[in-house]
C-alpha cells in the first residue's frame, strides 16, 4: 500500500492551545511533512466560538459548530481534541474512536477520569490514542513510561506538575511573600488563571498524577480515590521555619509504593534543601522517577503554555501519521488492567511539621506531648520561634517521626481541644526523597 500523499486532521478547540497546534502545523509545514511521511492538512475546525472562525489565517470554510463533521467524516484521519473538559469531550472521543478515527489529546481530566476505558474501545476499534501533552506539557512523559521504563517495577514517582503553584511557591520562598501576594503576581504575569482554583487546590496536579500512577503501577486507577489538597494554607514564615530546618517547600504529587498498595497523593511537601526536586523554581516541571532496574532519572522542562504543549501534540500526531504510513497498527499497547490499589490517606505514614500558637506558659510542652504520645506520635523536635508578650503567646514549631496520618489527624482533634493552644496554624507533611 503507498503512502498516503495527506493525512486530514480535524481540531477540535482553536483556543490558546488549539491556535497554537495551528500555527505550529502551518508555519513547520515542510518539517513536519518530513517527519510524518505525508503532508498534515487541517480539514475541519470545530469551534463553538464564531469569533475565532477563520483564526491563524485557516479558511473559514472548514469551521463548523457540529462536532460530526469531524469525528464521522471519512476524509478525517486524525482527531486532535483541544477543548478540555470532560463532557462534551469525553463523548466525542468516544465516537471518534468508535469509528475507526485515531485521536491526539492534551485532556488530563478526561484520561485522569476515563483513561483506561477510552484505552480499550481505542485497541478494540484499532485506532490510536495519544495523550502525551496531558502531563508536563512538553516534557516527554507518556512516551517513557510506556516505552522505555516498561521492563522496571517503578517504586516511585514525585512530581512538580503545575507550573503555576510551583511560581507561588518560588516567591514565597525566595521573596517572603505571603500566598495572596504571590497569587496575584503570578495572574498579574499570566502564570495563573483569572480562577485559579483547580491549580491552587491541587486538582490539576492530582489529574495529572493519576495518569502516571495508571502508566506507572499498571492500574486502572479510581480518580476519586486520589488525595489532594492545595497550597492556600502556606504562609512565609512556613518557608523561612523549612529553610532554617534544611527543607523546601513544593507543592508534589507522589506516588509510591506501600506494601502490596500504591501511595496516590498531592500536598504541600517539606523535602531536602539539597534534593533536585527542590532547585525546580518558576513555572517549570520536574518529575522524579525511581524503577527497580533504571534507579533514578529525573525529567525536567516547561510544564504549560501553548508552544511545549503543541509539541507534545504534534509529537504524537506524527507518530500516529508514521504508523498510517509504515501500516503498523496504532492501537494503544498498555492498557491498565489492575484494579485500583490506592492506600487510604488515613494509613500512610510520614514525618510532619506543625506550627502552634501556645500559651507562653511551664508545662504547655508537655501536654501536647502527651496528646500525640498517645497516639503513638513521637516529637523529634520543639523550637520556639516568636513570643507575643501582650498575650502571653508564644509560636513553636514540632517535628515528629513516622507516625501515621489517621493518628496525626486524632491527635490534631485533642490538641485543638487542649485550652494552652491557640491554634495549630499549619501543619505539612515531610518526605526524605
Amino acid at each position: 500500500m503507498p503512502k498516503k500523499r495527506t493525512i486530514n486532521l480535524a481540531l477540535l478547540g482553536i483556543g490558546t492551545i488549539g491556535g497554537g497546534v495551528a500555527r505550529a502545523l502551518q508555519s513547520k509545514k515542510k518539517t513536519l511533512a518530513r517527519q510524518a511521511g505525508s503532508s498534515l492538512a487541517i480539514k475541519a475546525v470545530v469551534e463553538k466560538d464564531v469569533s475565532r472562525h477563520g483564526s491563524q489565517g485557516l479558511d473559514k470554510s472548514i469551521f463548523t459548530v457540529d462536532y460530526e463533521k469531524a469525528v464521522y467524516n471519512p476524509d478525517i484521519d486524525i482527531v486532535i481534541e483541544l477543548i478540555g473538559g470532560e463532557y462534551p469531550a469525553y463523548y466525542y472521543i468516544k465516537e471518534a474512536l468508535t469509528n475507526g478515527k485515531h485521536v491526539v489529546t492534551a485532556n488530563k481530566e478526561l484520561m485522569a477520569k476515563h483513561g483506561a476505558e477510552l484505552l480499550s474501545i481505542a485497541h478494540k476499534h484499532h485506532a490510536g490514542l495519544r495523550f502525551e501533552a496531558s502531563v508536563g506539557g512538553g516534557i516527554p512523559l507518556i512516551s517513557p513510561f510506556q516505552r522505555d521504563l516498561v521492563a522496571n517495577d517503578i517504586q516511585a514517582i514525585y512530581a512538580i506538575v503545575n507550573g503555576t503553584t510551583n511560581y507561588i511557591l518560588t516567591r514565597m520562598a525566595h521573596d517572603g511573600l505571603d500566598f495572596n501576594v504571590a497569587l496575584k503576581q503570578a495572574q498579574k504575569l499570566g502564570y495563573a488563571e483569572a480562577n485559579p482554583d483547580n491549580d491552587i487546590g491541587g486538582l490539576d496536579a492530582a489529574y495529572k498524577l493519576a495518569i502516571l500512577t495508571s502508566l506507572g503501577f499498571d492500574m486502572d486507577v479510581n480518580f476519586d480515590e486520589v488525595y489532594y489538597e492545595g497550597i492556600s494554607k502556606l504562609r512565609s514564615r512556613d518557608f523561612r521555619y523549612a529553610s532554617e530546618l534544611g527543607y523546601a517547600i513544593k507543592l508534589l504529587a507522589i506516588a509510591k509504593r506501600s506494601g502490596n498498595r500504591v501511595e496516590a497523593r498531592v500536598h504541600p511537601v517539606f523535602i531536602p534543601a539539597e534534593s533536585l526536586l527542590a532547585k525546580v523554581d518558576g513555572v517549570y516541571n520536574a518529575i522524579y522517577v525511581s524503577g527497580d532496574l533504571v534507579g533514578n532519572v529525573l525529567f525536567y522542562g516547561q510544564g504549560a503554555g501553548p508552544s511545549a504543549t503543541s509539541s507534545a501534540v504534534i509529537a504524537d500526531v506524527i507518530n500516529i501519521a508514521q504508523n498510517i504510513n509504515t501500516r503498523r497498527d496504532n492501537a494503544p499497547r498498555f492498557i491498565p488492567e489492575k484494579t485500583s490499589g490506592i492506600l487510604p490517606m488515613t494509613a500512610i505514614e510520614t514525618r510532619y511539621y506543625f506550627r502552634m500558637i501556645v500559651l507562653d506558659q511551664p508545662g504547655v510542652l508537655a501536654r501536647i506531648a502527651a496528646a500525640m504520645g498517645d497516639h503513638k506520635i513521637s516529637i523529634s523536635s520543639v523550637i520556639q520561634k516568636e513570643s507575643d508578650p501582650s498575650n502571653r503567646t508564644a509560636e513553636i514549631v514540632i517535628m515528629t517521626h513516622p507516625a501515621t496520618e489517621k493518628a496525626v489527624q486524632e491527635a490534631i482533634k485533642i490538641i485543638n481541644r487542649l485550652k494552652v493552644v491557640k491554634e495549630i496554624s499549619n501543619f505539612i507533611r515531610v518526605e526524605a526523597i
